[in-house]
């Protein structure tokens, strides 16, 4: 977990594969790389295995390429669509059983610190909506209660897009699903509220519509986690497998539910607010509402 395991024994440069070699001299380690920069250098992801018009894929690359420190990450995944990106993820990861993403992830921060006092090793859990907010509600709550500091991004599309579209705490009130034929019973879990109670300091809701905010709201998010608590990040990324409509819609449809419930939010605390200013990541809120009128 530093720059020097990027590094290439030179005995062995000649029978090193050439995606390894870019991704050494092109890659984004040490470099302080975001998403504004994509296409401008070798990325820790780039075929994978997800459907066309997948805005999760879409949702996941922006993530990983705004990582602000990548070579001292760990991301931890669980069972779900998102879990078949990680063979092709130049990024310590790790899979963990469904639903005890942050339990794993817990762990993994606590024993980091331990290891390596004196550094940010970031830990950063990445899963789908019935592994975060359904299945796993109970480990992403408590971690969030205990104030582990780590950033939690729930990749909501609304349903079980892994196993043909199933229902989930996630799915909208009334919405017709696989084992709900007659409408889901129940409203959509408020999980972005839900955190803010449990004790998260800095909490963003938003979707695919506007790929340059999930990459700032992950900086923010991880940059908050290592010095003060929890964070959460809920990104709308519809299914346009399940949804059963043309790839090329699913972004208008993430448009659309922008308009109608999936406006950005963004919450933070006092002290997170003071961190990012601090560290240039935001603007002070009289400069940030001077530029919004202007």
């Amino acid at each position: 977990m530093s720059l020097a395991i990027t590094k290439i024994n030179p005995a062995f440069t000649d029978v090193m594969p050439q995606e390894y070699l870019d991704l050494v001299a092109d890659g984004p380690f040490g470099t302080n790389k975001s998403a504004k920069d994509l296409g401008l250098f070798k990325e820790l992801i780039e075929d994978h295995p997800l459907c066309a018009g997948c805005n999760l894929a879409m949702a996941f690359r922006t993530l990983i390429s705004s990582l602000p420190a990548p070579e001292d990450t760990v991301i931890v995944g669980s069972t779900g669509c998102n879990s078949l990106v990680f063979p092709q993820l130049a990024i310590h990861n790790v899979h963990s059983l469904f639903g005890n993403q942050n339990a794993v992830a817990t762990g993994l921060k606590r024993g980091l610190k331990l290891r390596f006092p004196d550094k940010n090793k970031d830990v950063v859990v990445m899963a789908g909506d019935g592994a975060t907010a359904d299945i796993g509600f109970d480990m992403t709550l408590h971690s969030w209660i205990r104030g582990e500091k780590i950033t939690t991004v729930m990749f909501d599309n609304e349903l079980y897009a892994n196993t043909g579209g199933q229902e989930s705490g996630m799915t909208q009130f009334g919405t017709v699903r696989n084992m709900a034929p007659t409408g889901k019973k129940f409203q959509k879990i408020q999980v972005t509220e839900f955190a803010k109670l449990a004790g998260c300091v800095y909490v963003a809701k938003l979707s695919t519509a506007n790929t340059a905010k999930i990459g700032q709201c992950l900086r923010n998010a991880v940059l908050v986690a290592r010095e003060i608590g929890p964070t959460s990040i809920q990104i709308y990324t519809p299914c346009s497998t399940n949804l059963k409509i043309k790839p090329a819609d699913s972004v208008a449809l993430a448009k659309k539910r922008v308009k109608d419930d999936y406006a950005f939010e963004e919450y933070m605390t006092a002290e997170a607010e003071q961190l990012l200013v601090a560290s240039g990541a935001i603007k002070p809120k009289k400069q940030k509402d001077q530029a919004d009128k202007a």
